[in-house]
């Protein structure tokens, strides 16, 4: 089995079996949080207007622009928000700056996509590696089209439980993230030197970031299951395995 790691979204990007898609500063981390606050599904739109259009009494919208709620939205794009947001049995559709552009990427060619952040890393990695039959793509959405420490940290925290897992032959993105993720043993700092957390931090949002770096808290995994319109739609994937959670970052 291959495990590839990219760091950037590129146009040229092609995938041929399951890709983890990373924005762990937040959509990631949120999209999880909305499925584990009972979201029955999860809309993701290339664009805020593309968002809009899906708007009635039975949806709610959640996302941002420069890390700031929408005008007309119900909520922004933080994961604590979406924990306790009351979206029951609700859909729930999203459009963030990166995170779901990146997705839309991934779901072009992709056989399964799977949304991934520290919050949900194992889960996510089991599922992967479950649905897997050739490789284990991970998409790192970045930070407006450069590198992001946070992603690439993450990825190496995905590609070490996938290591535990079976036995993968690493490409060199791969490589690039395990070794991030080895310079930092706490995760909260990596995450908090990166352009994302100081972008929110100019907003007053940086409370988000210790959410952020929880790893392995969350059984919720997004998996793509369909489309509506522009929207690509996530459903709560599930393991054959019993889901695990709070286990901590290897070591």
């Amino acid at each position: 089995m291959r495990l590839r790691v990219d760091l950037i979204p590129r146009e040229e990007l092609l995938f041929s079996d399951v890709v983890l898609v990373v924005d762990v500063i937040r959509a990631t981390t949120t999209a999880a949080a909305f499925l584990e606050a009972g979201a029955s599904a999860l809309y993701l739109t290339p664009s805020i207007e593309s968002a809009r259009a899906f708007k009635d009494e039975d949806v709610i919208l959640g996302g941002e622009v420069g890390g700031l709620k929408p005008q007309g939205f119900d909520l922004g794009n933080s994961p604590q928000e979406a924990l306790e947001a009351q979206v029951g049995g609700r859909t729930v559709v999203m459009s963030t700056t990166n995170g779901t552009k990146a997705a839309h990427l991934a779901a072009r060619s992709a056989k399964h996509v799977l949304l991934a952040s520290l919050y949900n890393a194992h889960a996510a990695a089991r599922l992967a590696h479950e649905l897997a039959t050739e490789e284990v793509a991970v998409l790192c959405a970045g930070k407006e089209g450069r590198v992001g420490l946070d992603d690439t940290y993450t990825a190496g925290v995905l590609a070490e439980f996938l290591q535990l897992m079976g036995q993968y032959e690493l490409d060199d993105g791969a490589l690039v993230a395990l070794s991030t993720r080895r310079t930092y043993p706490d995760p909260l700092e990596p995450l908090s030197l990166s352009a994302a957390a100081q972008a929110l931090k100019q907003v007053g949002l940086e409370h988000d970031v210790p959410f952020c770096a929880q790893v392995a808290k969350s059984p919720a995994v997004p998996l793509l299951v369909g489309r509506s319109g522009e929207a690509l739609i996530f459903h709560r994937g599930t393991s054959q395995r019993s889901s695990q959670v709070g286990i901590p970052v290897v070591s």
